[in-house]
C-alpha cells in the first residue's frame, strides 16, 4: 500500500467514524423547557437506579433519557425571562427557559453524555463544578474545549464516580454570563440507597443581580452594588416555602454563586454540616450549628430530623442580603423631625410620604406607587402582620402528618394556647440599669440551706 492508498483508506476510517457518529447522536434528547416560577416536585425515578429525587426551590429537574448504558440530558443555553417575585420579571440568560437552569440529577457510577446547544449571542461553555472527569470535558473555554459558539451543540460526556452536591456554570465570558444568570444544581445521588437516605431533599442556589428599578436587564460589570439577593432567581415573599412532615430526616443542599458569602441561618433548629462539593463529611468531622456560612463558590448541605412543629424562618443573616430594590445612598433621618418639611413638599407632590424618621419599617406597610417591574424593598405578610423582608428569605413549615410526596403550602402554624407570646398588662418589677461604663460584676446569689 502506497502512502496515497494509506491516506485514503485512513480518511474513509475516519468518515465511517464520523458516519457512525452521526448515526449514534442523530436525534438529539428533547430539549425540555419549564417557564413556571412554581417548584416542580420531580416524580421518582421509574427505572434504573433509585433515588429520592431532590426538590429544586422555584425550579425543577431536566429529564433524561436512556441510550444504551448512558443517562443523556439536552442543556439549551438561552436568553430567558424569569418572574423574581409577583411584579416583577428580568430579563435573564438560563438554560432550558429557566435562571437558575434545571437541575441534572443522576447516580452514582453512571455514564451521562451532556448535550449542550448554544442560543446566546456569543459563545459559551459548560462547567461542571466540583466533578471529578477527563480534562477535556471540564468545561473551561480555551483550555478544556473550544468555545461552544452560537447555533451549535457539543458534547460533554463522563463517569459519576463519586456522589454529592455540585453545580454547573460557563466557564466563558464568566462576568457577564454568570451575572446574567447561567448557573444550576447537578446532584449526583449514592449507588447505594442506605447511604445518607433523607426523606426530603431541597436545594437552591444563591444569586445576586444589579437591576436597577423601573428596568429589565441586570447590569453586569457591578462588583459590589447588588441590589438583588435571590434563591434560584427569586426573591421573597415569592420563594417557595420548605414543608416538611413532622419526624422527617431533611437535607437542605444550597450554592453559592455571588460574589460575596452568605450565613444561612435556620430557626428552631440545630443542624450539621453533611457535605460539601468535595464530597460527603465524615461523622466524627461534624458538628452542631443554627447558621453555616456558605463561601462564593462552594456548596454545603446540611441535615436536620424534623421534630419541632411551626413556621420556622430560613434567611441570610447578612440584612441587607433580606432586602430588595435596595437604594444604597438613602439618607439616614432617625430622629430628625420632618413634619414641616413633608407639609411644604405635599403642596407641590400630593401624596409624599417621609421616610426613615422612626426607622425603616413603615415601608412594609405603605402603599407607596414604585416603578413598573419593581417590587418593595421590604415585604410580605405573616399572620400577624407584614414581615418585613425581601430577598434570601423563606419558611420552613414543619406539620404533623403532611404525606410523603405533598409539597404544596399548608398555611401558617397556628401556635397551641400558652405557647406564644402576648402582651403584659399588668405591673412591672423594677428593671436594672447601669449607667457606668466599668465592668460590673454580677455578685454570686446566696446560697439557702433548707
Amino acid at each position: 500500500m502506497n502512502r496515497r492508498q494509506l491516506l485514503t483508506a485512513g480518511a474513509g476510517l475516519v468518515m465511517a467514524s464520523a458516519a457512525t457518529a452521526q448515526t449514534r447522536f442523530r436525534d438529539l434528547p428533547d430539549a425540555a423547557t419549564y417557564d413556571s416560577p412554581d417548584t416542580m416536585v420531580p416524580p421518582r425515578p421509574g427505572s434504573g437506579p433509585d433515588y429520592n429525587p431532590v426538590v429544586t426551590l422555584n425550579g425543577w429537574s431536566l429529564p433524561w433519557r436512556m441510550n444504551g448504558n448512558v443517562k443523556e440530558f439536552h442543556l439549551v443555553a438561552e436568553p430567558v425571562e424569569r418572574i423574581m417575585a409577583n411584579g416583577m420579571m428580568a430579563r435573564l440568560w438560563g438554560y432550558n427557559g429557566q435562571s437558575t437552569g434545571p437541575t441534572i440529577e443522576a447516580v452514582e457510577g453512571e455514564r451521562v453524555r451532556i448535550y449542550v446547544t448554544n442560543r446566546l449571542p456569543e459563545h459559551t461553555t459548560v462547567h461542571w463544578h466540583g466533578m471529578i472527569l477527563p480534562s477535556g470535558m471540564d468545561g473551561v473555554g480555551g483550555l478544556s474545549h473550544p468555545a461552544i459558539p452560537p447555533g451549535k451543540t457539543y458534547v460533554y460526556e463522563f463517569d459519576l464516580i463519586k456522589s454529592g452536591t455540585f453545580m454547573y456554570h460557563p466557564h466563558a465570558d464568566e462576568m457577564v454570563q454568570m451575572a446574567m444568570g447561567m448557573m444550576g444544581l447537578f446532584i449526583v445521588h449514592p449507588r447505594d440507597p442506605a447511604f445518607m437516605p433523607v426523606d426530603r431533599d431541597f436545594a437552591f442556589l444563591l444569586a445576586a443581580y444589579d437591576i436597577d428599578p423601573g428596568t429589565y436587564i441586570p447590569r453586569v460589570a457591578t462588583m459590589t452594588e447588588f441590589n438583588m439577593w435571590t434563591w434560584n432567581s427569586r426573591v421573597f415573599p415569592d420563594i417557595d416555602p420548605l414543608v416538611v412532615s413532622k419526624g422527617d430526616r431533611v437535607r437542605v443542599r444550597c450554592g453559592n454563586l455571588t460574589m460575596t458569602n452568605h450565613p444561612i441561618h435556620m430557626h428552631g433548629y440545630d443542624f450539621e454540616v453533611t457535605c460539601t462539593d468535595g464530597g460527603w463529611v465524615r461523622p466524627e468531622a461534624r458538628w452542631p450549628e443554627v447558621s453555616i456560612d456558605i463561601p462564593v463558590g462552594a456548596m454545603r448541605a446540611y441535615e436536620f430530623t424534623a421534630d419541632h412543629e411551626g413556621d420556622w424562618a430560613i434567611h441570610c443573616h447578612k440584612a441587607h442580603h433580606t432586602m430588595n430594590a435596595m437604594g444604597h445612598d438613602l439618607p439616614t433621618f432617625i430622629g430628625a423631625d420632618k413634619k414641616k418639611l413633608a407639609q411644604m413638599i405635599r403642596r407641590q407632590t400630593p401624596g409624599y410620604m417621609p421616610m426613615g424618621t422612626a426607622g425603616m419599617a413603615d415601608m412594609a406597610e405603605m402603599s407607596m406607587e414604585l416603578p413598573d417591574n419593581t417590587v418593595p424593598m421590604m415585604s410580605g405578610w405573616g399572620p400577624y402582620g407584614p414581615l418585613e423582608m425581601g430577598g434570601m428569605f423563606s419558611v420552613v413549615k414543619v406539620r404533623d402528618g403532611i404525606a410523603d410526596n405533598d409539597y404544596s403550602d399548608p398555611g401558617w402554624y397556628e401556635n397551641p394556647p400558652g405557647t406564644q407570646a402576648w402582651e403584659w398588662t399588668g405591673e412591672l418589677p423594677d428593671h436594672a440599669r447601669n449607667d457606668s461604663p466599668d465592668t460590673i460584676l454580677t455578685p454570686r446569689s446566696h446560697l439557702h440551706k433548707g
